[in-house]
């Protein structure tokens, strides 16, 4: 594996390009099964006393699936020459495909019991803490709800702790 571990402390990046203009994948589940999906919605930051980010799914993605069963997952943030990648794993379903990975062009690798995806730059393996269903009575501006969710798909939002910071060597 080409990647070391690093202090969270030490990271210096932008969030707000990592994962809005660049991308990041969320990827879950085992050597038997995983599968990934291109996320550029999300965030990092402390919550509970600890280093944390959030990632958002939708309900038909099949990565909630392995989200939703396994204690963690990974985010992975590729460097720029993988935007084929990004644009497969964001628009073409596992459920639809024999191999993602292949389709894609990417490789799985195994790390503290989930998955994360051996052609990132950096990967954020991250424990569950919670999860929470949007709901619509919960938006204060009503705009956002009409906007992002004409189709009433409401995004599960998961809080999880950044357990290890792996970069490329």
């Amino acid at each position: 594996m080409g990647f070391q571990e690093t202090d969270i402390h030490s990271l210096e990046f932008n969030p707000f390009d990592k994962i809005s203009k660049q991308w990041m994948l969320i990827t879950a589940g085992n050597e038997e099964k995983s599968n990934t999906m291109t996320a550029s919605w999300g965030g990092v930051g402390i919550m509970w006393g600890k280093e944390v980010a959030t990632a958002y799914i939708r309900p038909q993605r099949y990565t909630k699936e392995f989200v939703d069963r396994e204690e963690r997952f990974t985010l992975s943030f590729l460097p720029e020459e993988h935007r084929k990648a990004l644009n497969v794993c964001g628009s073409v379903s596992g459920r639809n495909v024999e191999d993602k990975w292949k389709e894609a062009g990417l490789h799985p690798f195994y790390v503290d019991g989930t998955t994360g995806v051996e052609e990132a730059e950096m990967v954020l393996v991250c424990r569950k803490l919670y999860a929470q269903e949007m709901k619509p009575e919960c938006f204060i501006e009503k705009e956002c709800d009409e906007k992002w969710y004409p189709t009433k798909d409401y995004h599960t939002m998961y809080i999880a702790e950044i357990e290890k910071v792996l970069v490329r060597k």
